[in-house]
């Protein structure tokens, strides 16, 4: 017998299993593609802790996997001897969620743990913030971000508001494999915990706390007042966790004029309105764009279910809207804090400034003409939040702003991950300023490219689902590792940058990349362009980031072209 079926039967016939459990796992019972699926591997626990489509089985999402994932994380707190500090769950609008957080809550009560349980669903940030004001040792948010509606996640993180280093990771990724996910895992009664105190509802108080905290990163707070009258926005939640805390936090900095988008308003794992509820995709801003037209509205924002991520549409010349990319915003946001600042002579010493590595480097020619050191890390807030966290202890520097290509923003320390609450602020603040001045954010960001120099980035994803899709997404990036290409479209490849290996080679000879491991492959080009590829950590997909200099759009997208025929006569 298949290993795999041994698992699927062992499943079937444990008394964990409710009786409905048992009856989707009989449905499948001729479809050995599917049993396969589910139980020839076990979903993977790494930094950015689980993700996964709910379903029943060892390689998905559901209650089972979720309390052996949190046994796992509790046997590292215990070993900490961190117990009595607590830790601190939220979770998102999905589908289970509210289940998954309060299993997690149970076992971790069962461990003698005690938990801060959110009484409602709450946007990622603020769990960050909150396992921080409460002085937890870590942290649990169920939620699968941007992801399409049958999935879910688990992320996990540590006291200093960030998730999981990697020695930490791979501590609960051992206890997991070691441990029984039925006989080993201890759990509490939730009436029971709650009543005797190991289980403690949090709820408005941490909202209060969190939103001063958030204002508190306002660069010009009469910026929205001065042109309240006539500033209108419009904005949507996409179904998730931004509904209530994003209106009152632009509410908050003086805007009159907010109109959201009713049917997104609704909390709804579904996601009825969207296909896939990204902010990265303008066919989410469509009922926007269609409110704003009605209304008028100079700007369109929507965040993402788990409100870590944000996206914008603005108005053009011509009055039709258009999308500000993650890689723009991040610039524009990087450009109007240094302004800003600057105007009100109020910059902070030593201003420092965090990236990832697959992030347009037109920010970094911001921070270089501004006197503000630019760090570039790998993809994951959690590399941001080390930075923020080296600098806290040297004490020699004060961060500024920190994001990445993936609509991810963050201004402050009061919290270690990308944050929509804020960045919607920043957005609405920065919209405002530019209004003053007769400007719109489109106009803003030909503004940059005037100042700067053009830059266009693009993204290419390469799906790889199915039963062998991680081992052809291993093979697609060997391939591209063993045998690296000498040149795309004709360009030659200058350097090459092997975040797996730690080197850099250029002009034949290597030197370390500084950062950690981590499976991705760099490419500058001679005439500057960058490409990178790298497998996602949350889909079953290889992406390519083009991130590119050129003297207009059409030049550059006729580059990407010549790129794009490149890789695909590769792969």
């Amino acid at each position: 017998m298949h290993e795999y079926l041994k698992h699927y039967n062992d499943w079937l016939l444990s008394d964990a299993l409710s009786e409905e459990e048992k009856a989707e796992l009989r449905s499948i019972e001729k479809n050995p593609e599917e049993i396969e699926l589910r139980f020839a591997s076990a979903l993977s626990f790494g930094t950015a802790g689980l993700r996964g489509v709910m379903k029943t089985g060892r390689n998905a999402m559901n209650r089972h996997t979720v309390a052996h994932a949190t046994q796992g994380l509790a046997s590292l707190i215990l070993t900490e001897g961190r117990q009595a500090d607590g830790v601190a769950i939220a979770y998102d609008s999905r589908n289970q969620s509210a289940l998954f957080a309060r299993t997690a809550a149970c076992v971790l009560a069962g461990n003698g743990i005690r938990v801060y349980l959110f009484d409602d669903l709450r946007p990622t940030p603020e769990l960050s913030f909150a396992l921080r004001e409460l002085g937890c040792v870590a942290g649990i948010n169920i939620t699968a971000s941007h992801n399409p509606k049958e999935y879910n996640g688990y992320k996990a993180y540590w006291e200093d508001g960030a998730q999981l280093p990697p020695e930490h990771a791979d501590a609960v990724y051992a206890e997991i494999c070691r441990l029984d996910i039925f006989r080993d895992v201890k759990k509490a009664s939730f009436e029971e915990a709650l009543a005797d105190g190991r289980i403690v509802l949090i709820g408005s108080e941490m909202d209060e706390k969190y939103l001063a905290a958030v204002q508190e990163q306002a660069v010009n707070p009469s910026a929205v007042r001065s042109v309240a009258d006539s500033l209108k926005i419009v904005y949507s939640p996409l179904h998730g966790t931004g509904h209530k805390l994003v209106p009152e936090i632009m509410h908050r900095i003086g805007l009159k004029h907010l109109y959201t988008v009713d049917e997104q308003m609704v909390i709804d794992g579904n996601f009825p309105t969207v296909k896939k509820p990204n902010p990265e995709y303008p066919d989410v801003f469509d009922l926007g764009i269609a409110l704003a037209n009605r209304v008028g509205s100079d700007l369109i924002v929507a965040t993402d279910p788990d409100a870590d991520r944000v996206g914008v549409m603005t108005r053009t010349p011509d009055g039709s809207f258009t999308t500000i990319t993650g890689n723009q915003m991040g610039a524009l946001l990087m450009d109007y804090i240094i302004t800003a600042y600057r105007e009100t002579d109020t910059m902070p010493e030593n201003p420092y400034a965090v990236k990832s590595i697959v992030t347009s480097e037109l920010a970094e020619r911001i921070c270089a003409a501004n006197g503000v050191k630019m760090h570039n890390v790998l993809t994951g807030f959690k590399f941001i939040g080390e930075v923020i966290k080296n600098y806290e202890k040297t004490k020699d520097g004060s961060f500024l702003f920190g994001f990445e290509e993936s609509y991810g923003y963050l201004k402050g320390t009061y919290a270690r991950d990308k944050d929509a609450v804020v960045a919607s602020m920043l957005i609405c603040e920065m919209t405002a300023f530019y209004k003053a001045r007769g400007m719109t954010l489109c106009d803003a960001r030909e503004a940059l490219w005037k100042k700067y120099g053009f830059c266009y980035e693009s993204n290419l994803e390469i799906y790889l689902e199915g039963l062998d899709g991680a081992a052809r997404m291993k093979a697609l990036m060997s391939a591209l590792r063993n045998d690296p290409p000498k040149d795309f479209g004709g360009i030659a490849v200058r350097q090459i940058r092997d975040y797996l290996l730690g080197s850099i080679l250029e002009d034949g000879k290597t030197s370390p990349t500084g950062l950690p491991s981590s499976n991705v492959l760099y490419y500058r080009l001679e005439n500057g362009d960058v490409i990178v590829a790298r497998p996602s950590g949350t889909e079953p997909k290889v992406k390519i980031y083009y991130l590119l200099q050129a003297a207009d759009e059409d030049n550059a997208k006729e580059k990407l072209a010549r790129y794009n025929e490149t890789l695909k006569k590769r792969l």
